[in-house]
């Protein structure tokens, strides 16, 4: 049987769900989603392989203006991932009035000279006649190779969305084996589980502040798995409310994140977790790389 394959990257302002989609095309938890913006820092790849297809799709972080070193990287990854791909998806929320980040990125699209896929996500809170006047303002600007709307989070769209993207793969091996389902390391994947849970327990700009570094992750003959986690954050008042009182937050956390990456791994998992402050750690190009943000 001849194989066929495609790269397609998803690209989005932050906050407009690109994470929560991967999860649903691929069919499992491998971006970690929150409610707050900005919580891609990498680009991630999500791996669909059926029968003679695999489709790799590329989550990268919300399209933003940047503060920070750490914030210019992830603009740079979102640049470099709309080059050499087969297709792109513009995710955008159902809103007739096109911003200047997706002004910025219809740019980009343009000089990548992929096919553009509009996914119009959050279908689940506009009625279906409103989505005309979305489509309608974006086919004024850009000459889409076509239109699926989705709902992320409840997974609607999604198997036309498959069907769409399927139509531009290409004769080609597997670019994976084809029972992966992301390129990310295990202990990468699970630093972004703890990162996840950090941003949905704290408030604020709290969670932007941190960074998790696996300093160890191994496993024993009983199939358990042990991994130690640092948590990095920039100021010792953050620390303090990481913690939180008599270790009650951090065990929280810690408690929530163990149970996802025994989810992932599909063993039981010991973690221990400490934190440390690092300030500015989001302008030091030392530290950015350190944590994997190459």
């Amino acid at each position: 049987m001849s194989q066929k394959s495609a790269m397609i990257t998803i690209v989005g302002r932050p906050n407009v769900g690109k994470s929560t989609l991967i999860n649903h095309l691929v069919g499992e938890k491998i971006a970690i989603v929150s409610h707050k913006p900005q919580t891609t820092r990498n680009r991630i790849c999500g791996i669909v392989t059926h029968d003679d297809t695999q489709l790799v799709f590329v989550d990268t972080p919300g399209f933003h203006k940047p503060r920070t070193r750490l914030g210019d990287y992830m603009n740079n990854v979102v640049h470099d991932s709309v080059t050499d791909v087969d297709a792109a998806l513009l995710l955008v929320e159902p809103i007739a009035h096109i911003g200047p980040q997706e002004e910025e990125l219809l740019g980009q699209l343009r000089a990548a000279h992929a096919p553009v896929i509009l996914v119009i996500n959050k279908i689940d809170t506009v009625e279906k006649e409103n989505l005309l006047a979305v489509i309608a303002a974006y086919a004024a600007k850009f000459e889409f190779d076509a239109v699926v709307p989705v709902s992320a989070k409840f997974g609607d769209g999604i198997p036309d969305l498959l069907r769409e993207c399927a139509r531009h793969a290409a004769d080609s091996p597997f670019l994976f084996p084809d029972d992966m389902t992301t390129d990310q390391p295990e202990r990468q994947v699970m630093a972004e589980i703890i990162r996840e849970k950090l941003l949905w327990n704290l408030e604020r700009e709290i969670p932007h502040g941190t960074a998790v570094e696996i300093t160890k992750f191994s496993e024993r003959d009983s199939g358990v798995i042990d991994i130690d986690a640092t948590i990095y954050c920039e100021k010792a008042s953050h620390k303090g409310i990481i913690i939180g009182k008599n270790g009650s937050m951090l065990k929280k956390i810690s408690t929530e994140a163990r149970e996802d990456c025994e989810r992932f791994m599909g063993t039981k998992v010991f973690l221990q977790t400490w934190v440390k402050v690092k300030e500015n750690w989001r302008d030091s190009q030392t530290m950015i790389r350190n944590f994997g943000y190459e």
